[in-house]
Parts: C-alpha cells; sequence; structure tokens
C-alpha cells in the first residue's frame, strides 16, 4: 500500500469551556486518504464529524494523536510554517453565504486567492484561469459581476467548489455542501465534484449525514458515533453488509425504499433549467 497523502492516528480533540470544563469531541481516530480517493465520513449531527475534518486541516487544535500530510507531520506546525500548506488543502462549506464575502463580486472572491497564493502570476493571468473554470463548473460569465446574494444556492455553492479548486489543491474537505439544495441541484453539485476530482486527481474527504449521498460519491466510508468510528470499509461493502448497529441503523433512516447509486446519472432538467438563471430579486 502506497502512503496515504493524509493519515491522522490516535486523534483526540478537546473543547475547553470556561473554568476547568472541557468536552472531549474525538476520542483515538484513526483514519487515511490515499491520493485520488474519496472518502466519507457520515454520521448524525454532533457525531464528531465535522471537528474530524476541521482537525485534519489544522483549523481546531488537537489534544492527542497525529496528523501526517504528504509526508509532513503538521500536528503541532506554527501557522507561519502550515500557510504554504494552505493552498494544497482546501475547504468547501456548507453555507457559502457565510463563507463569501457578502460585499465582493464573484470575479474578486475567485481572483483574490489565486494572486494571494501565487497560483496565478498577475490578475490577467487569474482572469483568464476563473474565466477558463467558469465553463467547467457550468456558470454563466455574468456571474462574475454579481455578488453572492445575487445568485442562486446552487451557483453559489459550485462558486465555493472553484475557489477552492483553483488554487489546484492535493487535498479537498467537502463538509454538508449539498444538505441545504433540492435533490435535483444535489445531483448537478455532487456530479460536478465527481469530476473535478477525476479530472484533476484530487482526494476529498466528503462530510455527510445521508449515506445515499456517500455511497453516490465515495470510494470507502468511516462511519462516526460520539466521536468514535464504529466503522470502516469500501461503500459497496459496508452497504452490502454493515457490521456495526449503528451503521445498520443509517442505512434504515434513509428515506427511501432502497439506496439507488445510479440517481446520479440520470439526467437531470429541472436543475439544468433552473439554475441558467440566477435568484430572482
Amino acid at each position: 500500500m502506497t502512503e496515504p497523502l493524509i493519515a491522522a492516528r490516535g486523534l483526540d480533540v478537546t473543547y475547553r469551556g470556561r473554568g476547568a470544563s472541557s468536552v472531549k469531541v474525538l476520542h483515538g481516530i484513526d483514519v487515511h486518504i490515499g491520493q485520488h480517493e474519496t472518502v466519507g465520513i457520515v454520521g448524525e449531527s454532533g457525531s464528531g464529524k465535522t471537528t474530524l475534518g476541521r482537525a485534519l486541516l489544522r483549523l481546531v487544535d488537537v489534544t492527542a494523536g497525529s496528523i501526517m500530510f504528504a509526508s509532513h507531520d503538521i500536528t503541532h506546525l506554527p501557522e507561519a510554517t502550515m500557510r504554504p500548506l494552505r493552498r494544497r488543502m482546501q475547504m468547501i462549506f456548507q453555507d457559502p453565504m457565510a463563507s463569501l464575502n457578502p460585499r465582493h463580486t464573484v470575479r474578486r472572491i475567485l481572483t483574490e486567492p489565486l494572486l494571494f497564493h501565487r497560483v496565478a502570476i498577475d490578475k490577467a493571468d487569474a482572469e483568464r484561469r476563473v474565466r477558463q473554470f467558469f465553463d467547467r463548473v457550468t456558470l454563466p460569465l455574468a456571474c462574475l459581476d454579481r455578488t453572492p446574494h445575487e445568485l442562486s444556492g446552487g451557483q453559489r455553492q459550485r462558486v465555493g467548489i472553484a475557489r477552492a479548486v483553483l488554487l489546484e489543491p492535493d487535498f479537498v474537505l467537502a463538509d454538508e455542501i449539498v444538505s441545504g439544495l433540492d435533490v435535483s441541484t444535489q445531483a448537478q453539485a455532487l456530479n460536478l465534484l465527481k469530476t473535478l476530482t477525476r479530472d484533476l486527481g484530487l482526494a476529498m474527504a466528503f462530510i455527510s449525514h445521508d449515506l445515499s449521498v456517500i455511497r453516490a460519491v465515495c470510494d470507502r466510508v468511516y462511519v462516526m458515533r460520539k466521536g468514535v468510528i464504529v466503522e470502516e470499509g469500501r461503500c459497496e461493502d459496508v452497504f452490502a453488509a454493515p457490521k456495526s448497529a449503528y451503521t445498520r441503523l443509517l442505512i434504515g433512516a434513509i428515506p427511501l425504499p432502497e439506496i439507488d447509486p445510479g440517481w446520479l446519472d440520470r439526467d437531470q432538467p429541472d436543475a439544468v433549467a433552473s439554475e441558467t438563471e440566477t435568484k430572482p430579486g
């Protein structure tokens, strides 16, 4: 087995409260994600999956364990040393309205990170890269001069995807990025992610509470409950023969009579039609 791109071993995260109080959120977590691999992290609200994702990106401090990224031990690297690695580890957020500056145009939102991280050599190069990428994320060029609130939910999410992927990262964390979208728009966003990870060779951790979404996009899955991984394996194995009672409970809670792994491959005419227009009013 080749060395994973990112690996956590024995990971603990404890949030400190006021005084001497504290809450332990992660308990001895072991995860690994290979290059070009898409791995799901699934569990109910409060299971610790978002905390795990943020710990992998060093957005929260760990109280025990280690995190390796591209053969670098990043567990306790100071921020100045982490900074060159930040471009290679990107996050797509659940709520684009909270993560996109509402006062900036989409053009500025996408070009400024390219210049800051020196992916683009100048403004003209940044503009060229953004325009080329817009076609890949099926956004009209008119969106460049709009602010986030002038876009539909699906368009905002694709801007969030573009902002992360334009930086040419090795690893992307996608945290519940389709949970607020309707089914047709979900399918568009998930198909886009599948295409980009395949074409650009990205590794991705995909956080969701929905096992049907995990099965549609992921190679492997980690099932979390109360800060502990209760099951791990290839998606087809876990879905076909779940070993954990908790995994069986999650599968039973999917609001469909059967899990349908092919739902992304169907035509989505409603999504295509609706997403060609910006959000009204």
